[in-house]
């Protein structure tokens, strides 16, 4: 790969320390991130500083194979990493606590179906037992091709079943696969028993408690007595009933809950896992063959990097969420005296989020402090028309800005902008000079947000200047496609330059995709004490590419995605680390092009250029083209066709 050289301009009294502290880059990142004396974005796939991926190094590297941003970059190392790393806090977690049997997570394909990511975790998390978990029937028919020959690696089923899924199941079982259907409600166990008994099988069953403890941030409602799946204490007695007159009390083996996702206080997962251990205790004095108690999902992610009890972070670490859940179950067991069951989680977010990187390219900005005046009625306007008294007297806001009167030269400037509007409004003012008191409004706006910057203490009136007089920065992505979550839920993500990170920003941007939908922005972003309206950037240089890059995407933006204004999905590429240094290349997935999300769409893409040529044949025998240039229009809409459905660069 090439190496990167340090640009001369970079700035001397700007550190790359700063940048990271500016961007909270370690306390997000969590060692698989950094910033090199380049200035720019490094990936450490094992947390390890000396071993370490040049982010800009890779875009270019990817530019130069005629694969242009947005793309979204998979490292393969970090996947592997973090399959490593829930291994370890839970070996750890059940050597102190002295437990009694082991821990195996099961990966949620919901959180990524991608194919290429799910087998990497399958083949990664084989050395620990790691299994999967679907969550539909179709999920289920993907996750039983990927298992074969695994008699040892737990398949977990949720979701809503009919009956053709639980037979999948059945005939799964009758494969050799180690699978445990988990029922969601009442009527699912019929379904299990009628299948098992048509096939001869006895199947190991699972079922999910709708726990009484309550769920905790955005998804608080997908625990609690009002979840959307689960049975009731009553109807798992009725279950627990039904299994033993059918002899079957050794095949309910697995009791699963779900505490939420993306827990941010760990008092409710000590809660909700306590719950569980004891109903748990209870059906195994009752006869029940358990073995497995599944705690589900709910695992956070520091968005945020926080480390507080915020919807987009979490109050605790990896380590304590293990020894908190191993301790309490082994409390429970042994008061109870019964057998330590084996620990399943389905932690999907904690495994996948780390890995993938949104890398999306900057098209141009528009700015509110750009308009410049002299702050001269003879200077800044040159009519013959007598000036109108608001124009007036927002000439006089302008020339009157000073340290002592900011909050009151503000007041006046605005209440004279109202009365130009007004009087625009009214017919009584030119076009001309609307533009004028237009420029004197947002200039004078400018220079009281210089002045407040070398304030000690900003007046509340001005506190939002600042964000009111931040840049648009339009980025070459969609939000709906490839950060679905920001839109929908107001989900953080951490958003930074990937390079010139040894220079100073200058501006406050918002930023605002290419979709012509005005939800289509970011203008959120990570603090560690509060959330940011504006982010930090560089001022755009109209000769060089400047890219930006939203980070821990990897659990269900991709899977979430739609097609808003039919931008489908992006290049993917799947980068690993080279034992002698350097970065190589996996896997590349092209992004989807025209043809194909128009096919999305249910077009005849096979009719799209045939009526474009009888059309072009019809210009050229009217006169309207030349032969010429309906062959080039031709040849031009085929090459979109076929083309990436982003922008690109000449």
């Amino acid at each position: 790969m090439n190496t990167p050289v340090k640009k001369p301009g970079a700035s001397q009294n700007w550190k790359t320390e700063e940048s990271l502290d500016l961007y909270q880059v370690d306390a997000w990142g969590k060692g698989y991130f950094g910033i090199n004396e380049l200035g720019h974005v490094v990936v450490r796939p094992g947390a390890d500083a000396s071993r370490e991926i040049d982010l800009f190094d890779v875009v270019q590297g990817l530019a130069a194979r005629d694969l242009h941003t947005p793309v979204v970059i998979r490292f393969s190392d970090i996947l592997a990493h973090r399959l490593r790393h829930l291994a370890d806090a839970f070996g750890t977690a059940i050597a102190e606590n002295e437990y009694k049997n082991r821990y195996a997570a099961v990966f949620p394909i919901k959180v990524n179906q991608q194919r290429l990511v799910v087998e990497e975790v399958y083949r990664y998390g084989k050395e620990f037992g790691f299994g999967l978990e679907a969550g539909s029937k179709p999920e289920l028919l993907a996750v039983m091709s990927i298992t074969e020959n695994a008699p040892d690696r737990l398949i977990v089923c949720n979701g809503f079943k009919d009956e053709s899924y639980i037979e999948a199941v059945i005939l799964a079982t009758k494969l050799g696969r180690l699978i445990i259907p988990v029922v969601e409600n009442f009527e699912e166990i019929h379904l299990i028993l009628k299948q098992a008994q048509r096939y001869g099988v006895r199947p190991r069953i699972g079922v999910r408690v709708k726990l009484a403890s309550e769920g905790a941030g955005r998804w608080r409602e997908s625990a609690g007595e009002k979840s959307k799946f689960g049975l009731f204490i009553s109807e798992i007695l009725d279950l627990h009933a039904l299994l033993k007159q059918h002899d079957m009390l050794d095949c309910l083996q697995l009791v699963h809950c779900h505490p939420g996702s993306q827990l941010q206080d760990i008092r409710r997962v000590k809660d909700a896992i306590n719950e569980l251990a004891h109903v748990y205790a209870e059906l195994k004095l009752m006869g029940a063959g358990l073995q497995y108690i599944d705690i589900g999902g709910g695992l956070g992610v520091d968005y945020d990097g926080s480390g507080t009890n915020f919807e987009s972070s979490m109050n605790y670490t990896l380590n304590e969420y293990a020894g908190d859940v191993v301790y309490r179950i082994k409390s429970v067991c042994d008061a109870r005296r019964v057998p330590h069951p084996m620990i399943i989680s389905e932690s999907g977010r904690a495994i996948a989020a780390h890995h993938s990187v949104l890398v999306f390219d900057v098209l141009g900005s528009s700015k509110l402090d750009q308009f410049r005046v002299a702050g001269r009625v003879e200077e800044d306007y040159h009519g013959t028309e007598p000036v109108p008294q608001p124009v007036k007297d927002l000439f006089d806001s302008y020339r009157s800005v000073n340290e002592r009167r900011l909050v009151e030269c503000y007041h006046d400037a605005l209440g004279a902008r109202e009365q130009a509007l007004q009087m625009f409004n009214l017919g009584y003012l030119g076009l001309e000079f609307r533009g004028l008191a237009e420029r004197l409004y947002w200039a004078t706006c400018a220079k009281i947000r210089d002045l407040c910057r070398k304030l000690d203490k900003i007046p509340e009136e001005l506190e939002d200047m600042e964000t009111m007089l931040s840049d648009t920065y339009f980025c070459n992505f969609s939000v709906f496609q490839s950060l679905p979550d920001s839109w929908a839920i107001g989900q953080l993500f951490p958003i930074m330059p990937i390079h010139r990170l040894d220079e100073k920003p200058s501006r406050n941007a918002v930023l605002a995709d290419i979709t012509c939908d005005s939800d289509g922005k970011i203008d959120r972003f990570v603090h560690p004490r509060e959330t940011k309206r504006t982010l930090e950037v560089h001022e755009i240089i109209p000769s060089e590419q400047y890219y930006l890059a939203a980070f821990l995407v990897g659990a269900y933006q991709e899977t979430l995605g739609d097609l808003h204004n039919l931008f489908g999905d992006t290049h993917v590429i799947h980068i690993r680390l080279h034992d002698e240094g350097g970065w190589w290349i996996e896997e590349i997935v092209k992004g989807d092009t025209a043809n194909k999300v128009l096919e999305y769409m249910e077009y005849d893409t096979d009719e799209l250029s045939p009526r474009l040529a009888r059309d072009c044949e019809r210009a050229v025998r009217e006169g309207r083209i030349t032969l010429a240039e309906g062959q080039a229009v031709k040849r031009f809409y085929e090459t979109e066709l076929d083309g990436y459905a982003y922008l690109e660069g000449e």
